[in-house]
């Protein structure tokens, strides 16, 4: 009465690659980002170069990215306009070390 038309012999391989191919493309998104160290909080300033606004002996503020933050400087005193190194964080606060000249 009626005839059954059957697929041809390809379209169950091409769907099967297409399916494949969208999962391994997931997983290789999901195993990049699980691999990405955080970008975003606290954990981003560790290491970053910040500029010293008012004379840290050893507390004073730094400018990190149009932000001011209190900064507390490991050893010495940093003038304004000089570069620090945020070595971490402890609440609101950035602990920061005086970054090295090179000549």
């Amino acid at each position: 009465m009626f005839e059954t038309v059957q697929p041809g012999l390809w379209v169950k391989p091409t769907i099967a690659m297409i399916c494949s191919g969208i999962a391994a493309f997931i997983i290789y998104k999901s195993v990049r980002a699980h691999r990405q160290q955080a970008t975003t909080g606290r954990e981003e300033l560790i290491g970053k170069t910040a500029i010293v606004r008012t004379p840290l002996h050893p507390e004073g503020t730094v400018l990190y990215q149009g932000e001011l933050w209190t900064a507390i400087l490991d050893q010495g005193q940093a003038k304004p306009n000089e570069e620090v190194t945020i070595t971490r964080t402890e609440g609101l606060k950035l602990y920061v070390t005086k970054k090295l000249k090179y000549h």
